[in-house]
């Protein structure tokens, strides 16, 4: 079973709502037959998914079918159920070539409404985090490939990737708002390529996470200070180069004795996750935000 809805994490005041249950009822579910699966935060708040949504749904159909309480839970908790708020189907690879040459003309020759239209086109097609996907991510790459050749200049360089944070973060505006667990996301001291970073936090928000973002060159003791302020359910470092990682080595296993930490990025791998302490996220960031997401 699935939901296209993004079924952005609830309490369970608002999945009472949503349902039509009653608070008392729902606990006695979860309670006596487990068939709600709360994620607890940091504050030891109980936060439920489209999933659990979807599970009192099918309960609701099976009572009204004259079945049994018990045995109307056991179906239910032996039923598949998934909430489907992923990227959506991969963009054809001829689409993405042309979406790509498209892109290096418009940019290179500077003109920023033949490219927005490019990504008009694109998001009107597909969902916004597909485009991210294999679009947006694969340009930036093949951009930074192009400037380190010398094949585009500076002004160049820097017209895109202006282009491409300013639509970037237009996607990731409120992405601090809902009632769901929080992320904080940074890149370490030094680190200034953010867009994986970015694109991330807007597929992990799309999950109905919230998200506090950093963003470049943070060094691990200013991590730290913003997660004692707004206290994290997960922290997420993430750097194209190992040195990053390794420059702040004790600072950031220090962090991660406090908070449960992810690293990402290209500077990023298991073996290095380890010794701070953490978890690789080895995924392009969409996908990683989908395993994150499911706990």
């Amino acid at each position: 079973m699935s939901d296209q809805d993004p079924a952005a994490w609830m309490t369970i005041g608002e999945l009472a709502r949503r349902t039509g249950v009653s608070t008392d009822l729902l606990r006695a579910w979860e309670r006596r037959y487990g068939l709600l699966a709360p994620r607890r935060t940091t504050t030891n708040r109980r936060l439920y998914s489209g999933s659990d949504a979807l599970r009192v749904s099918l309960m609701q159909r099976y009572l009204a079918a004259g079945v049994p309480a018990a045995a109307a839970a056991e179906r239910v908790c032996a039923t598949t159920i998934t909430v489907d708020v992923g990227a959506g189907p991969a963009i054809a690879p001829h689409e993405v070539a042309a979406a790509h040459a498209e892109l290096r003309t418009a940019l290179d020759a500077f003109e920023e409404t033949a490219a927005q239209r490019v990504l008009e086109r694109l998001f009107a097609a597909h969902s916004r985090l597909a485009v991210v996907r294999d679009v947006l991510l694969p340009y930036l790459r093949e951009l930074g490939d192009r400037w380190e050749a010398g094949s585009i200049d500076v002004a160049q360089e820097h017209f895109a990737s202006t282009f491409a944070e300013a639509r970037f973060m237009a996607m990731a505006r409120g992405w601090d708002r809902g009632p769901g667990p929080r992320a904080l996301l940074a890149c370490p001291a030094g680190e200034r390529h953010t867009f994986g970073l970015t694109a991330f936090g807007i597929a992990l928000h799309a999950r109905g996470w919230r998200i506090v973002y950093l963003g470049a060159d943070t060094p691990a003791a200013m991590v730290a200070a913003a997660a004692d302020t707004v206290p994290p359910d997960l922290v997420v470092l993430a750097a194209v180069s190992p040195a990053r990682f390794d420059d702040e080595r004790a600072a950031l296993r220090t962090l991660a004795t406090r908070w449960s930490c992810r690293f990402a990025g290209a500077g990023a791998s298991d073996a290095t996750s380890a010794r701070l302490g953490g978890r690789h996220l080895a995924e392009d960031p969409i996908t990683a935000a989908t395993i994150v997401a499911a706990g």
